[in-house]
């Protein structure tokens, strides 16, 4: 049966990269005048959510996004969430509506061919091998935030491997928001790895389920209190995914 199901999990590889390019091909010039200046990111923001929207509609996924708190308009925020899949990116696009964000992301991504020009023009990219790398993520992520943009970061770092749930956190993301005094939300995505995981020979179309937990408020906080709420985050975000997970082993030991 998996030999039959190669040529359509190849080719569903190949569709998704064909729809990641379509967009920014069309949308070309219009894309290239958003980003010419700082002001008109918001344009650009909406853009790249159509973009989004594109890709997830094209890949035959649906999303149910689940908000357990309201982000409020014109205020800014550090928005987190567990990375398991290329389409994390996308689904964040749409699961934040209104409300322009930031992505901080690793400085490799900038090299993917057309998608990466656009990534380094309006992305905070950071080589997390290099100290002063790290270090210019603050003064950056200080003047998106002067505009009144959010940042959003993965904190795992990196996509972790196949069989772990939920990697440990970096420190960047907790103590960025504890030095601009902003809220943490963090985010749950339940399917992305089911859905279309690293692993070639896997995914398909199908649901998207997000959740927006309760904010994590850093007035007050300090610089040495990161770690704390580091593992708040953490904590919330992983007893999430694991009472779906038993939640769905339940129900398919129910189905036999």
């Amino acid at each position: 049966m998996k030999f039959i199901k190669y040529p359509f999990w190849i080719f569903y590889r190949i569709w998704f990269y064909i729809l990641v390019a379509l967009p920014i091909v069309v949308l070309l010039p219009i894309l290239l005048v958003s980003i010419s200046r700082e002001k008109w990111y918001p344009f650009f923001f909406r853009l790249a959510r159509f973009w989004a929207k594109f890709i997830l509609i094209g890949m035959g996924f649906r999303w149910r996004i689940i908000k357990e708190q309201q982000l409020i308009k014109g205020k800014s925020y550090m928005l987190i969430a567990n990375h398991t899949s290329m389409i994390d990116i996308m689904l964040m696009l749409v699961s934040i509506s209104n409300h322009p964000f930031v992505f901080v992301g690793k400085k490799e991504l900038g090299r993917i061919p057309l998608f990466g020009f656009f990534y380094r023009k309006t992305c905070i990219l950071v080589d997390r091998r290099d100290v002063k790398s790290r270090q210019a993520v603050f003064k950056q992520a200080q003047k998106r935030l002067n505009l009144g943009l959010s940042i959003c970061i993965f904190p795992e770092g990196k996509v972790p491997e196949e069989f772990v749930i939920l990697d440990e956190f970096k420190d960047g993301a907790f103590r960025l928001a504890i030095n601009h005094k902003i809220p943490i939300v963090p985010i749950t995505f339940y399917d992305n790895k089911k859905r279309f995981s690293y692993s070639i020979f896997t995914g398909g179309p199908g649901k998207m389920r997000v959740r927006i937990h309760p904010f994590i408020e850093t007035h007050g906080l300090e610089i040495k209190d990161s770690s704390k709420i580091k593992e708040q985050a953490r904590a919330l975000i992983l007893d999430s995914l694991e009472a779906d997970m038993a939640t769905t082993n339940e129900k398919a030991a129910q189905g036999n």
